[in-house]
């Protein structure tokens, strides 16, 4: 019997922040949680040379939890607001500074109000109906190893694991890198990550 052609990979998906945000190869991302935190950043993104390219900022406001991701220049990337009184714990994320529906990129939630491993489901502007996700999270924010996936496929993009360091535990903070795809539009990782990080500072809270 002859052996079945072998399937070409799917292609990348189009990017979702901007095609700026996407390198033809892998990128190790690191990230910089703040534990203990008098300033107004929540954690710090950087590449493989150590250069910070992004940070996650608390956006005071009085009626929503707002944050943004910002660039190494300060220039706001997007925005994240997250809906209340929700079954589900529910993130807005939008571009810019702009909170308008018209500006909306993605909406994220938890797939359950209660749930023992992270699932994080990931729907686009253009998914009113959000009957299926077109990106998912799963793993376990907890050990900090969690993948990322298109829609309900087994096709992975991106993927979390630890990185703790002498210096990175003795200061407080919690290190860890994400693994970038090729191809893959990295902001739009980074803003998943940062919604995980928000999903748990919550669960704590409520604890």
């Amino acid at each position: 019997m002859a052996t079945p052609p072998l399937q070409p990979p799917p292609p990348p998906p189009a990017p979702i922040v901007g095609p700026q945000y996407c390198a033809p190869f892998p990128i190790d991302l690191g990230m910089v949680r703040k534990l203990i935190s008098i300033t107004e950043g929540n954690f710090a993104v950087s590449d493989s040379s150590g250069n910070e390219i992004f940070k996650v900022k608390r956006v005071f406001n009085l009626i929503h939890t707002k944050r943004a991701l910002v660039d190494a220049a300060g220039n706001t990337i997007l925005t994240f607001k997250q809906k209340k009184i929700t079954a589900h714990s529910r993130w807005q994320v939008f571009r810019g500074e702009s909170t308008e529906p018209d500006d909306l990129v993605f909406t994220a939630r938890t797939s359950s109000m209660f749930q023992l491993k992270t699932k994080l489901h990931v729907f686009l502007a253009g998914n009113k109906s959000e009957r299926t996700c077109d990106y998912r999270v799963e793993g376990s924010w907890a050990a900090r190893s969690c993948s990322i996936y298109v829609g309900e496929s087994n096709y992975m993009i991106a993927q979390m694991h630890t990185k703790h360091t002498i210096q990175s535990m003795a200061i407080g903070r919690d290190t860890y890198a994400v693994t970038v795809y090729p191809n893959i539009d990295h902001a739009f990782i980074v803003a998943l990550v940062a919604i995980l990080n928000e999903i748990d500072h919550d669960k704590k809270d409520k604890e």
